[in-house]
């Protein structure tokens, strides 16, 4: 496709809106190269991915991709046996957790479901868990190694701080004892790598060592003392040793890292190629797009088609077609009218279609393949080679008659015009007539009512117009096939308030042949209308009736479904009376029975009054019964809750305690022990508070916890590199294996960074029912990049 047209019909600017949706570099530079394709398997491919896409995120919600990067360096460097640092293998290990995340989000959730073009995709990735877990296990952050990454390290940074410790308690018995009084200040400070005690000029001769340094007035010396000079050259050593096997560390894992090249290559060809995909989906859905069916018969037939860069709630939609009946459309009208914006919408959709994109049209629109389009749009103008409109717009048309053939599609925007009119209109009918006797398919607007009889006048050649409201003043945007359009020149300017004299004199300009042409489409769009305005009453009439229809067919459906339910519940009432009824009788039979034998009118009396009783007890209960079902149930209001109340979801049956404010809708979330439920405002009942133990009680019950596994619980996570949500989702399970394990409290390595990951961990340990506090690491213990959680005992 050549490169002029898809500037001229901002193709673009389509790539460079659906280079945002790309969540990945590697994704969007895919995007930025995607052209137009002439194949039409390619097509049809490209068109089911993206359909099989937009279905996806209507299921599943989008998915992101934003951990894919380009591993072309890495892998270089891994096939030669290169060590990667401690950043570019946490890079591996974040693009690995992507992988498996956007694996688990291609699975098919029930047996039951298709699979569709990305399944295979899906299929093909390979999270390699195992290797990113051990990169995760090894290494801490960009500039740190865990100390577990290997036995040798545990035991050289033990080295490092058993003879630090040795250091400080001998410098502090100094410090603090003999040569205090030698001392600037009473501190143990650093010169170098080596520990030193700060000794006023006068008595370096007091203090036994080797000078680093001294302060800037030459009043203090800071002096390493004999007695810890060893033990500092024996830190130094340890430190050079801890930097040789943190090499061995990386080393290892970078060996272990390109044992997988092919896996790790195929996952960012697959993972590139579904952001791709997936960006595609994400422009339709925000066009409001469908996928067009193509054929190779070079017809269009594209329905309620709107321009793509056009607000969607204000572009008017419009039915264009060609290729079957007729191959060329002639579109007339007066300016302002859409006749450009068609010409673009028609060549822009083509060329979308064609990159495997979702077209803003209706269901089932169909497009052709082209192998070439080509396009005379806008003012053509060139000052520095020194061409008119005119002549710029020939120089194009020119090309264009040189080069298209039958499969290509020719877009002209007012051709002929910028010259004498009669020798405009004669050179465009005479340019169209060339394409129409090559079977071209082609578009064109035009002013000249030469070719609007043209159009009439030749087979296959079909007159359309942009309708025109001449009341308003204002386009409507409509396309209208087969009417040839008015330029409406002299009742445009009647309305504007040009004399009425000035109009007639210029209607007597007009020869008799084009007044009676005009006045005949006068009529023509005078009946147009009428009959327009006629099919749309007519469609409102029918719509109306069929709405009528649909509510009588629903009234009847409730009487039929009352009257059975009414049937079955008084037969069920009257098989009830008739039971009661019998037992009645039975009763008063044996009562009479036993009177016959001789028994006193007392106990028969007391007989009557039971039966009277059971009659009002029963009756009593149906009062009871029905006053229970009327009475209403109070709901509560936003203003009657707040975080930490406990309440009841009344449709599960399940109790909680409200984690989230309700949204304007009145949802909201409830922590159901180490579940979060979604519930509704108006669907919870507040029950008696809680405090957190007796809460966990009553999760856990009374049944004895299956401790075996305590041991193997850590009392430390590692959250460095997730985002937010899966962060938070890693937390929850951890906290909960751990408060169940009995341990007392827990570390949660978070990082420093820009603190959203520390603020999203604090958040839920404020919900956490079984958390009694938490604070940051102090000094030693990781500082502000660690939170310290003690849980209820």
């Amino acid at each position: 496709m050549n490169e002029k047209v898809l500037h001229v019909l901002e193709y673009d600017k389509i790539i460079d809106e659906l280079t945002k949706h790309a969540t990945s570099e590697p994704g969007r530079k895919l995007c930025k190269e995607l052209l137009p394709s002439s194949d039409k398997r390619e097509i049809d491919r490209n068109l089911k991915k993206t359909d099989a896409a937009i279905s996806r995120i209507f299921k599943k919600g989008s998915v992101s991709f934003g951990s894919n990067r380009d591993l072309t360096g890495y892998l270089r460097a891994l096939k030669i046996e290169s060590s990667l640092d401690a950043a570019q293998l946490l890079n591996i290990a974040s693009f690995l957790d992507n992988v498996g995340r956007v694996k688990a989000y291609g699975r098919n959730d029930k047996e039951e479901d298709v699979r569709d073009v990305l399944s295979d995709f899906f299929d093909g990735l390979e999270p390699l868990t195992p290797v990113a877990t051990e990169i995760r296990r090894c290494i801490i952050s960009e500039e740190e190694i865990a100390s577990d990454a290997s036995p040798a390290l545990r035991s050289i940074r033990r080295d490092i701080q058993i003879t630090g410790d040795r250091i400080h308690e001998q410098l502090v018995k100094m410090v603090n004892g003999s040569l205090r009084t030698y001392l600037q200040e009473a501190v143990i400070t650093m010169r170098g790598d080596r520990y030193c005690i700060p000794v006023k000029a006068e008595y370096k001769n007091q203090v036994n060592g080797i000078v680093h340094d001294q302060s800037s007035t030459g009043s203090t010396l800071f002096i390493e003392p004999a007695v810890v000079v060893e033990m500092n050259n024996k830190i130094r050593e340890l430190v050079a040793k801890e930097k040789a096997e943190i090499e061995v560390i990386l080393s290892n894992l970078s060996a272990e890292v390109g044992s997988y090249l092919t896996a790790l290559s195929d996952n960012s060809k697959i993972m590139t190629e579904l952001d791709f995909v997936f960006a595609k989906a994400q422009l339709a859905l925000e066009q409001n797009a469908t996928i067009p069916v193509f054929n190779e018969n070079r017809y269009f037939n594209i329905i309620k088609g709107r321009h793509p860069l056009l607000d969607k709630k204000k572009a008017v939609p419009i039915d264009v077609y060609a290729g079957k009946e007729f191959d060329m459309i002639i579109i007339t009208g007066p300016n302002t009218g859409g006749k450009t914006v068609t010409l673009k919408t028609v060549g822009l959709l083509t060329l979308m279609g064609q990159a495997g994109l979702a077209i803003p049209a209706g269901d089932r629109s169909e497009l052709a393949v082209f192998k070439e389009v080509y396009a005379d749009i806008g003012d053509e103008q060139s000052i520095e080679q020194s061409l008119s409109t005119f002549s710029s717009h020939m120089t194009n048309t020119v090309h264009i008659l040189e080069n298209a053939d039958e499969d290509s599609l020719c877009l002209f925007d007012e051709l002929g015009a910028g010259t004498d009119p009669t020798e405009g209109a004669a050179l465009a009918i005479s340019i169209l007539n060339n394409l129409h006797e090559r079977g071209i398919r082609t578009m064109a607007t035009t002013h000249y009512s030469e070719l609007k009889v043209y159009a009439l006048t030749t087979e296959g050649i079909q007159n359309a117009s942009c309708e025109f409201d001449v009341e308003s003043l204002r386009p409507t945007y409509r396309l209208l096939i087969g009417v040839p359009g008015k330029s409406n020149a002299f009742a445009i300017s009647k309305r504007l308030g040009l004399s009425q004299d000035i109009i007639d004199a210029a209607g007597e300009q007009i020869s008799q042949e084009n007044r009676k042409f005009e006045d005949l489409l006068t009529d023509l769009e005078t009946s147009r209308i009428t009959i327009e305005n006629e099919r749309l009453e007519i469609e409102n009439y029918k719509k109306e009736i069929e709405k009528l229809k649909e509510e009588l067919t629903k009234k009847q459906d409730k009487l039929d479904e009352s009257r059975e339910r009414i049937l079955r519940e008084a037969n069920e009432e009257a098989r009830q009376m008739l039971q009661e009824a019998k037992d009645t009788v039975d009763e008063m039979i044996r009562t009479v029975r036993k009177a016959e034998a001789g028994i006193p009118m007392r106990d028969l009396e007391e007989a009557r009054q039971s039966l009277n009783k059971k009659i009002s007890d029963k009756n009593q209960k149906l009062q009871m019964k029905n006053k229970k079902d009327s009475a209403p149930r109070k709901t509560l209001k936003p203003s009657q809750i707040k975080l930490g109340d406990s309440v009841r979801i009344i449709s599960m049956g399940l109790k909680g305690t409200i984690s989230s404010k309700p949204d304007k809708d009145g949802n909201l979330m409830v922590q159901c022990g180490i579940m979060k439920s979604r519930a509704n405002i108006n669907d919870l009942e507040l029950i008696k508070e809680e405090n957190g133990k007796e809460q966990m009680k009553k999760f856990y019950g009374n049944h004895k916890m299956d401790l075996s596994k305590a041991s193997h619980i850590k009392t430390e996570i590692n959250l460095i590199g997730l985002n937010s949500q899966d962060a938070i989702a890693e937390l929850d399970k951890y906290l909960d294996s751990a408060y169940v394990s009995h341990l007392p409290s827990v570390r949660v390595v978070h990082g420093k960074g820009s603190g959203i990951l520390r603020q999203a961990v604090h958040n839920h340990l404020k919900s956490a029912p079984y958390v009694k506090s938490f604070k940051l690491g102090e000094f030693g213990e990781g500082d502000s990049g660690v939170t310290i959680v003690t849980f209820i005992k």
